[in-house]
């Protein structure tokens, strides 16, 4: 697997993602310590505001990780986000992208299959994005070529 990802803490805890796990990326207002349980992996990246966002975090993960479905917090009035259409665009049409209703999100959250937090310092409100792995396509089994185990 190749990624543009560098962040060592980051890259581990996506490594111990399967099938169904969450990763949260959260927006600068976001209650990173309390807003999910106590297993997630909190990973700031929250340098100042406005970085990095969460389009860059999101852009970054999706060559890392498998998405099978996203869930964004709706504002106030229950609607989505400015944010959710880049959002969209960026996972493409093959990710279902649902909206949650603010409370609701912050309780799915804070479940146990939240693995990881990515606090960004996104200034958007209501930028807040929820994703399941997805699974792994398989790849063709590698070939012995370094001649280990033939016999002489």
């Amino acid at each position: 697997m190749r990624t543009p990802i560098t962040h060592p803490e980051l890259l581990a805890a996506l490594a111990r993602c399967g099938h169904g796990t969450k990763i949260l990326i959260a927006d600068g207002n976001y209650p990173h310590v309390t807003g999910v349980g106590p297993r997630a992996t909190r990973i700031p990246l929250n340098v100042a505001p406005g970085l990095l966002t969460a389009d860059q975090v999101l852009e970054l993960l999706i060559t890392t990780v498998p998405v099978e479905a996203a869930e964004y917090m709706e504002n106030a009035d229950g609607a989505a986000s400015p944010a959710v259409e880049g959002y969209g665009e960026t996972l493409g049409s093959q990710v279902e992208l649902t909206g949650l209703e603010r409370f609701t999100f912050y309780d799915r959250a804070r479940e146990n299959d939240v693995a990881v937090v990515i606090a960004t310092g996104e200034q958007r409100q209501y930028a807040n994005l929820l994703l399941t792995v997805g699974v792994i396509p398989e790849t063709p089994t590698l070939v012995n070529t370094t001649g280990a185990g033939r016999a002489a």
